[in-house]
Order: C-alpha cells, then structure tokens, then sequence
C-alpha cells in the first residue's frame, strides 16, 4: 500500500495525460454527464470490493461534516481503498504510451466522494433529525399550550392581586380621611378657643399702661436731684423693680400675644395642611374606589402606549403614609401647644396682676427708709471708687508688661527670620529642607503666634482699662451731686402713688 499523497499525485498525472490525448476539435465532455466503458483490466469490480472494504474499514462516526465539499485528501482520509501500484502504474503507462482514452467507469470508481458506510450513516442521520425535529415540536406545542393556560391564570392571578391592593389602598386612604376629619374638627375648636384668650390678653396689656407712667415719673422727678443724691438707693432701686415688673409683665404678654398670633398662624397653616391633604386624600379615594371597580368589560376602559413607562409617582407607601401621619402629630402637637399656650396666658394674667400689686406695695415702704438708705449708699459708692482706681492702676501696669513682653519677643521672630533669610542663600542641592530649616519655620510661626497672642490680651486690657475708666467717671459724677432728694421724694413721688387699677382690670376682664 502506498501513502495516499502518493496516490493523489498519481491520479492528478493521468488526467493531465488524459486531457493531453484528447483529440482535436472534440467536446470536453464531464465524466458524470457522459460516463464511458470501463476497461476490464483496470480496477477490480466494485462488488469483489465491497467485503473486504467494509472489513477495513469498520462502522465508525463520521469524522468530518457531510456537507463539505469534496477534496481528494478527505476521501482518502475517510477511505482508502485502493488498487496495487503493480497494474496501475502499469496500465497508466500503457494508455500514455498508446495514446487511448480512459474509461469513465473506471474513474468514477477511482474518485467516488463517499463509501456506503458513509450513506449508511447519512440516512441514519437524517432519521435522527426527522425525530429530533417532530420531538422538539411536540413537546414545543405542548409547551406553548401550558404556557399560554399559566400565563392567563397569572395574568387573571396579578389583576386580582391589583385589585386586592386596589381595595386595600381605599381602605387605607379612607382610615386617614377620618383621621384627618376629627383632627380638623379639634384644631377648628382650639383655634376659636386661642382667639378668645388672645383678647383678654391686649385688654391685660393695656391696664399695665397706667402704672407704668406713674413709676416713670417718680423716676423722672429723682433725677432732678443734685450731687451725691443721685444714686441707686431702696427708692430708686424699687421704683425700677416696678418699671422692670411692669415691662416685664408687659413683655411677658406681649411675647405671650406674639405666641398667640404665631400659634394662631401655626394652627391655621395646620388646618390649612390638614384640608389639603383632606382634599387630596378625597381626590384620590375617589379616583381609587373608580379604580378598584374597573373590570374588563367596564366601561371606558381602553389603551394608553407608553403609561406605563411614565412614572410620575413623588412617594412610596411609606412616605405617603409617614406624610400624613406627619400632618396629624403635627397638628395634634400644634394643638397641644396651643392648649398649653391658653393655660400659660391664664396662669400670666393672674401671676402678673400680683407682682405688679406687690411691687407697688414694696415701693411704698422704700420710700419711708430713704434717708439712712442715702448715708449708706454713699459710703458704698466712695468704698467702689477705690477699688476701681486700685484696679485702673494694677491695668496700666499690667499693659505696660504686655508691651514690655511683645517688644522682647520681636528680638526672637527677628533672629528666626534672619536665619531663614540666610539659608535662602545656599545654593543647589544644599537647599535641603532639614530639620534645622523646619524647626526654624516652627519657629516663626509659634514667635509670631505669641506675640499676636500678647497683642490680643493688650487689646482687651485696654478695653478694660477703658472701662475702668468710664466706671470711675460715673461714681465720681454720682458723688458730685446731691441735692433736694428728700423734697423729691416726700412731696412729689408719693403724692403721684395714691391709685393703683384693680386684680380684675389686671387679668382682662373689664
């Protein structure tokens, strides 16, 4: 047996020899379309073959596709049958030497493209397509017949699922609608409650007036005294606890009427959220009961492209929920608060009108002390004076040690500066950021944060002393003067302090 390439360039030579013998003027004529004889001593018949082919070569799995084209290498790799090279090569070099024409049969049979194992196998594998194909078929229409039952039953299962949720939605929205009901009702009632009680309060407020201009006068009359009279005494001191009780209690009622006003605006921004969100809510329990009574032979009922992909949801269940549970607590501590608020105004009204009746009271007995009250204000007040000059002193001498300290500290900044000034001057590589050059940095930055440090505490010992300066100038005026004090108080204030407005004009009933 020879090697099939040896074989191949054999049979590619006797068509070249073939091809040359061709004789002139005649028809290249395919050896498929018109086959000739097959001489009887070329190659054995295909019968005597078929044995001891199909002995060599065993039923084996086709090892390339059937569907390729056909080469001359691949047959012989598939099958290799072929004659001895004794009678070929001989009969080859007998046609060329006679010139003769092969016969078709005898090629066919040299160049066959497949062997009946090879057609075994292909009908076997087109059986096993056919099954495979009407398997995947069936099974696909049974398939699809199961998936179109699941997916009307989960189709009919999520719009039940919707319309469940649907209900469940209405009833959600329909608890927080009587929610928000009975919280309106109670905030409407607080609010007409708060404003009755913010009434009472402007008419308190204005009896406070009177007495308030009585103490200013006594006042005003006190500060005609001369000298050393001028000072805080009993009197005086009384006299502005009444001014300070009055404004206080004024400021107390007004800031409790400007609490008022904004618990009024907040209990109202409060009803004005709770009916928004009462209108929305009713909005959308309308729309979700409509909803949730939709089927699928309702009317109305029709196609919108693309809804679905629009989302123009703002919140989840949870916010929607915490929102309007949001506006509840909030309206229920706004209420609180006002409920509070009108419990406060109450107890004010009536803890004002006493400490305005119990200042008035003290006032009076003040001034029946004023006199050995004056001696020994006086003493206090030239008693304060020396210590303030003690004091003025010990600042000055204190700045002057703070100025002492920062003109001793530039010597250090000036030196650390130089030395970083000189060692800008070393040249290449030398321009090394050592520890030296860090520390010097260090050193600036804690020599220059000291001295702005030491600049600080001058200022604010100046400040001091300035203010030092201004308390030693008032006692000094207060000791200059002090004159007809006693003609003040005796004759004009307490003739003045004889009326006083009664508890119920106090707390606002009149």
């Amino acid at each position: 047996m020879f090697p099939p390439w040896m074989l191949i360039m054999m049979q590619e030579r006797l068509t070249n020899c073939l091809s040359i013998m061709e004789p002139p003027g005649s028809t290249l004529t395919a050896t498929y379309a018109h086959p000739k004889p097959t001489p009887t001593n070329f190659l054995p018949a295909v019968g005597t073959l078929a044995s001891s082919y199909r002995d060599r070569f065993p039923h084996n799995n086709v090892t390339h596709p059937l569907s390729l084209p056909w080469r001359p290498s691949t047959y012989y790799k598939v099958a290799s049958n072929s004659p001895t090279l004794g009678p070929y090569c001989t009969r080859s070099q007998k046609v060329c030497d006679n010139t003769m024409l092969p016969f078709v049969s005898n090629r066919t049979t040299l160049f066959t493209r497949y062997t009946p194992d090879d057609w075994y196998r292909s009908n076997l594998t087109n059986y096993l397509e056919s099954d495979t194909s009407r398997h995947n078929s069936e099974r696909l229409r049974v398939d699809t017949s199961r998936l179109i039952q699941d997916k009307y039953q989960h189709t009919r299962k999520t719009q039940a699922d919707s319309t469940q949720n649907l209900g469940e939605r209405v009833n959600d929205i329909g608890f927080w609608i009587s929610e928000i009901t009975h919280e309106l009702d109670a905030m409407i009632g607080e609010t007409n409650a708060l404003t009755d009680v913010k009434k009472k309060l402007e008419r308190a407020l204005m009896e406070t007036e009177a007495p308030l201009q009585v103490a200013r006068e006594c006042l005003f009359h006190r500060e005609k005294r001369m000298g050393i009279d001028l000072v805080h005494d009993d009197v005086e001191t009384q006299l502005l606890t009444e001014v300070d009780t009055i404004l206080c209690c004024e400021e107390r009622m007004k800031l409790h009427l400007d609490k008022a006003i904004a618990q009024l605006a907040a209990n109202r921004a409060s009803q004005h959220e709770l009916e928004k969100d009462l209108s929305d809510k009713q909005a959308a329990y309308r729309i979700d009961d409509k909803c949730h009574h939709l089927r699928n032979t309702s009317d109305g009922v029709s196609y919108f492209r693309g809804v679905e992909r629009v989302d123009a949801t703002v919140s989840v269940p949870e916010s929607w929920a915490k929102f309007t549970d949001d506006n509840v607590l909030h309206s229920q501590s706004t209420r609180a608060a006002s409920s509070k608020l009108r419990d406060d105004i109450h107890n004010l009204l009536v803890v004002t009108a006493n400490e305005m009746w119990n200042q008035f009271n003290k006032v009076n007995l003040s001034f029946t002390n004023r006199i050995a009250e004056t001696a020994d204000a006086k003493n206090k007040i030239q008693i304060h004076l020396a210590k303030t000059l003690q004091e003025i002193f010990q600042t000055e001498m204190t700045i002057e040690s703070i100025k002492k300290a920062i003109k001793d500290k530039s010597t250090f900044l000036k030196v650390a500066q130089t030395r970083l000034d000189e060692r800008t001057r070393r040249s290449n590589i030398e321009l090394c950021r050592d520890m030296a050059q860090l520390r010097l940095v260090n050193e600036v930055y804690e020599v220059d944060d000291t001295i702005q440090t030491l600049q600080q505490r001058l200022r604010e010992a100046e400040d001091t002393l300035q203010s030092l300066v201004h308390t030693k100038a008032t006692l000094e005026h207060d000791l200059a003067v002090k004159a007809n004090s006693l003609y003040i108080d005796q004759e004009k204030c307490m003739s003045m302090r004889k009326t006083f407005p009664n508890t119920l004009r106090l707390v606002g009933f009149c």
